[in-house]
């Protein structure tokens, strides 16, 4: 923090969000954890289809059961308001391994490697828009880099 410290009192006070506001985020964390359920269910029950494609990306078929427990964690820690934020950080190194796996493999720009970033955008949207201490956290982070 650069010898610097954020105290309460430098940091903005946490605004009253309006219901459409929230609720917006809300169906923006929704879409996001649809899939991202689907995905984990998919791996935790060990579908072919889920084996089928980890094996493709390079990955021993005996991975997929953990990487479904790994991902049920993160959802269950990003759908608890308290750790929510835990949760999206989380989600976010996960997501940027999957970026790299799909880099790795070659797979086409637009619908393979970038479509993590666009879970996790929907992912943080959500969150900032429901959750207030996301905009305090960011706003207190742009107050230190002055």
């Amino acid at each position: 923090m650069n010898g610097r410290t954020v105290r309460a009192s430098n940091m903005p006070h946490t605004t009253r969000r309006s219901s459409a506001v929230i609720w917006t985020g809300r169906v923006l964390s929704g879409l996001a954890v649809a899939f991202l359920i689907f995905d984990a269910g998919m791996k935790v029950l060990r579908l072919p289809m889920a084996v089928e494609g980890t094996v493709a990306l390079g990955y021993h078929a005996n991975s997929v059961f953990g990487i479904g427990v790994l991902q049920v964690v993160c959802l269950a820690l990003y759908l608890i308001p308290r750790t929510s934020l835990v949760g999206a950080v989380l989600w976010t190194g996960y997501l940027g391994g999957a970026i790299a796996t799909q880099v790795r493999v070659g797979n086409p720009l637009l619908t393979h490697v970038l479509f993590p970033i666009y879970v996790a955008a929907l992912l943080w949207g959500g969150l900032y828009l429901r959750d207030s201490r996301v905009s305090v956290m960011l706003a207190a982070t742009a107050q230190e880099g002055r």
